[in-house]
C-alpha cells in the first residue's frame, strides 16, 4: 500500500518543483535582464506621457476593498462546493460529509446576513 501512496503523489511532486523551478527563473531572470538605468524622470508615474502635475496620492474609498474580499470569500466557497457536490453522490460518504458542508455553508450565509444588515451592501 505505501508503493501505491507515494506513486499517486509523483506527479504532484513534479508539479510543484516544475513550478517552484518556473518562479525562481523568473524572477532571476527579471534581475539578470532588467535595466539599471535609474533617473528622475523614469521615476514618475506614467500618464499618457503627460508629466503629472498635483498630488500622485489618492484616497479610495473602503468599500472597493470591502467589495473585493466579498468576492473572494464566495469564490473561494465556490471552490470548496463544486467538488464536494460531485462526490457527493458516492455511496462511501456518510452523512457526517452533508452536516459537514451545510455547516460551512451556515456560516458563510452568517457572514452574508451580517453584511447585510449593517448595510454593507448597498452601492453609495
Amino acid at each position: 500500500m505505501h508503493g501505491d501512496y507515494f506513486k499517486d503523489y509523483t506527479a504532484v511532486l513534479i508539479a510543484t518543483i516544475a513550478g517552484a523551478v518556473m518562479v525562481v527563473g523568473g524572477f532571476v531572470a527579471a534581475l539578470v535582464l532588467s535595466p539599471r538605468a535609474r533617473s528622475k524622470l523614469k521615476s514618475l508615474p506614467y500618464e499618457c506621457g503627460i508629466v503629472p502635475e498635483g498630488r500622485h496620492w489618492t484616497q479610495m474609498h473602503f468599500r472597493y476593498y470591502f467589495f473585493a474580499i466579498l468576492f473572494l470569500i464566495f469564490d473561494v466557497e465556490a471552490v470548496f462546493l463544486f467538488p464536494w457536490a460531485v462526490v457527493f453522490l458516492s455511496p462511501a460518504l456518510s452523512s457526517a460529509v452533508f452536516y459537514a458542508m451545510m455547516i460551512f455553508i451556515g456560516i458563510l450565509l452568517f457572514g452574508l446576513f451580517y453584511c447585510w444588515k449593517k448595510g454593507l451592501l448597498q452601492w453609495k
